[in-house]
């Protein structure tokens, strides 16, 4: 099959031109699979997919997660989780309504985190004929890369307490409250503030503020500043791409080489509504 890649000309991103409702053979698929290693966010415009087919191509790249949420996912194929600010007759959200609205890499208090995700734009909110609801991704690669060499050296073998329930959600998120249980499937975990890619050994930094609560072996008043800083690094302007939505758009990212922020500058009566499948991945090292 015919495969080319356009870069974003960003510190990441690009898009990866083929149709994803044909079958895609093993070859394809692995230079797709590259692609995506290299440019760690990759967009495939103009897609036809059906929820199955979604779920098939998600699975290429690993076994898909059930979101803790349950309410929000798609009752005849759970591996779906509904992203949406529309409301049903009752009043009620459809999908998660903030998902995304602060900084984050997804699924990081887990034991395994997402390899990746990959969202499928449905309705993109307008205004004007201008595009609302971009997404803002970061190149945690490159900030490990120019960190000074000395906060290199000292963040070697570290690990970040991640905690699901600090995480900060925007001020009255529609969200339901996490019940005991779900507490308890998401205890505090330790991951390498410098993790290493599974797949191409590329070394980047692993830390957010607001969910990373501590350093393990490092008092609480100085873990926080450091955690604070190396998350302010991992955010500048030119580890940035913006993603600018296009109805049909299956974006996928990269979660052990980026972070991202969903931009909430829409409200209804423009509507978004995006279908996630996330794949597992493995433990950080």
């Amino acid at each position: 099959m015919a495969l080319s890649t356009l870069p974003s000309g960003a510190a990441l991103g690009a898009e990866i031109v083929i149709d994803l409702s044909n079958d895609i053979d093993a070859a394809t698929f692995q230079e797709i699979e590259d692609a995506f290693h290299d440019n760690i966010v990759v967009v495939f415009r103009n897609q036809h997919l059906s929820s199955e087919r979604q779920i098939a191509f998600s699975r290429r790249f690993g076994k898909l997660e059930i979101h803790i949420v349950k309410k929000y996912l798609l009752p005849d194929d759970p591996e779906i989780l509904l992203v949406s600010n529309i409301r049903n007759e009752m009043g009620e959200n459809i999908g998660l309504a903030d998902a995304g609205f602060t900084w984050h890499s997804d699924v990081s208090y887990r034991k395994h985190p997402s390899r990746c995700s990959l969202l499928y734009a449905i309705e993109v909110p307008e205004q004007n004929g201008e595009t609302l609801g971009n997404t803002i991704f970061v190149n945690t690669i490159q900030a490990y890369q120019t960190l000074p060499r000395t906060m290199q050296t000292w963040l070697a073998g570290r690990k970040a307490i991640h905690r699901y329930s600090e995480r900060m959600r925007v001020e009255n998120s529609p969200r339901p409250k996490l019940t005991a249980a779900q507490l308890a499937e998401t205890p505090d975990i330790a991951h390498p503030i410098v993790r290493t890619h599974p797949f191409t050994g590329r070394k980047s930094l692993y830390v957010t503020k607001g969910e990373c609560i501590g350093i393990e072996g490092v008092p609480d008043d100085e873990a926080r500043p450091i955690i604070e800083e190396l998350h302010d690094h991992c955010i500048k302007p030119e580890f940035q791409y913006r993603h600018k939505w296009q109805v049909n758009d299956l974006l996928m990212w990269d979660n052990a080489t980026a972070m991202h922020l969903a931009i909430c500058d829409y409200q209804l009566p423009q509507r978004r509504l995006m279908h996630r499948t996330t794949v597992i991945g493995s433990q950080p090292f």
